[in-house]
């Protein structure tokens, strides 16, 4: 392991402000659902399906405006967008607290739809800031970053909406939405690298960069945040059928630990490794967790090896993306990105919990990590076929790791 790409990187200038606001930046966005199911259920005395039908609203309001919001970056620049975003995410979050349950279904899927896109701008801006060389440790910290701001944001919610009220939480979590967009639009990080064209942003054919290939990484992308949210939800009801939900915090702690380190060590090391490979490796390490039993510290060392997995697979799937994305259209490449982690998790939980409700807890893990395999399986003809006869399509960026396991 070498430290030295690290240092490298944080030495090329903006990046350490980037990563540094992008951390507080993240930490109320990640708060966003567990705040709304704990003053729909609270506060407004509806069930969790009621809540959970305001979460997808929200998840599908993004899915959908991440790509779009994107495209708008790319052709008239990143702090319109962010202007945009911070105005329509302070007026919901100022109104929710006052709105009745059927005008905050719709408006939640508004909110979502022009949610201030932090996740992808952050990468986009890695892109421009970072050369082609040195974006894999430039990634494993962005990725590490996130694990982070999971690991703050729904806790710190959870303890704001429990000891004092669920309302007052709804305006915490937008006045940090807020500050956040303010942050950013202050920052203002590149979109474009200096080595790229400036000027006006040219109509780049769709042909030209939505290929197969990067079709594949989407997937890839999908896959894992699929096998992430499954898991989430099996964990929980592994250790609540075994009477030991009491340690559900500690279980998900030695995860997020795991997946701190791997990322680390991902950024770290000398070798590259496939996005195509590392989802293998996560949804397969993931199908046998649940065989360990429901003892808390049985599950959490079962989790540790996928856990190690999680921050390099997103880390690679969107240094891929970047590499393949050329700068004209990177910001709306970013966004379909962001929008398949988004669908992946949405995704994950509920296939993993009606197999759950259907089976055992044992194989919500199982089932999930199966699906991933199974991507895993479906892309690898595309990928190859790539290897056989490489593109050339004009205006592309520069190549993107084969997503293909390779040798070292």
């Amino acid at each position: 392991m070498n430290l030295k790409p690290y240092r490298e990187a944080l030495a090329l200038p903006g990046l350490r402000s980037l990563l540094l606001v992008s951390v507080l930046a993240r930490i109320p966005l990640t708060a966003v659902g567990v705040t709304l199911t704990f003053y729909v259920v609270l506060d407004l005395g509806r069930g969790y399906g009621a809540a959970g039908l305001v979460g997808a609203a929200a998840t599908v309001g993004t899915a959908i405006g991440a790509p779009l919001l994107g495209r708008l970056v790319d052709r008239h620049g990143l702090r319109p967008v962010l202007l945009l975003c911070t105005i329509v995410e302070g007026v919901f979050w100022a109104a929710a607290p006052t709105l009745s349950y059927p005008v905050l279904l719709p408006a939640a899927f508004l909110a979502g739809l022009l949610a201030l896109p932090v996740f992808s701008v952050v990468r986009q801006s890695i892109a421009a800031l970072v050369p082609t060389e040195q974006r894999r440790p430039a990634y494993a910290l962005d990725s590490m970053s996130v694990e982070l701001s999971f690991m703050v944001g729904p806790a710190a919610a959870v303890a704001l909406a429990t000891t004092v009220t669920p309302r007052l939480t709804l305006w915490a979590v937008g006045a940090g939405i807020v500050a956040s967009g303010i942050c950013f639009w202050l920052l203002n990080p590149p979109t474009r690298g200096v080595d790229e064209p400036a000027g006006p942003r040219r109509a780049v054919p769709r042909r030209e960069w939505l290929t197969p290939r990067l079709l594949s990484v989407l997937a890839v992308s999908l896959a894992a945040t699929l096998v992430l949210g499954g898991t989430d939800v099996a964990v929980v009801a592994v250790l609540r059928a075994g009477g030991e939900v009491g340690w559900t915090g500690v279980v998900l702690a030695v995860w997020a630990v795991a997946s701190l380190v791997g990322g680390f060590a991902y950024g770290a090391v000398r070798r590259s490794f496939s996005p195509l490979a590392l989802v293998a490796a996560l949804s397969l390490t993931t199908i046998p967790v649940g065989l360990g039993g429901s003892h808390w510290w049985l599950l959490g060392l079962a989790l540790i090896p996928t856990g190690a997995l999680c921050a390099p697979t997103i880390a690679a799937t969107a240094d891929a993306v970047s590499r393949l994305a050329p700068p004209d259209v990177r910001g709306l490449a970013m966004g379909l990105h962001g929008s398949a982690v988004t669908v992946g998790i949405a995704l994950g939980a509920p296939l993993a919990g009606a197999v759950i409700d259907a089976s055992a807890p044992a194989w919500g893990f199982a089932v999930t990590g199966a699906v991933g395999v199974l991507v895993a399986l479906v892309v690898l003809p595309v990928e190859l076929r790539h290897r056989r006869t490489p593109p050339s399509a004009p205006g592309a960026a520069k190549p993107a790791p084969e997503l293909a396991p390779t040798t070292p």
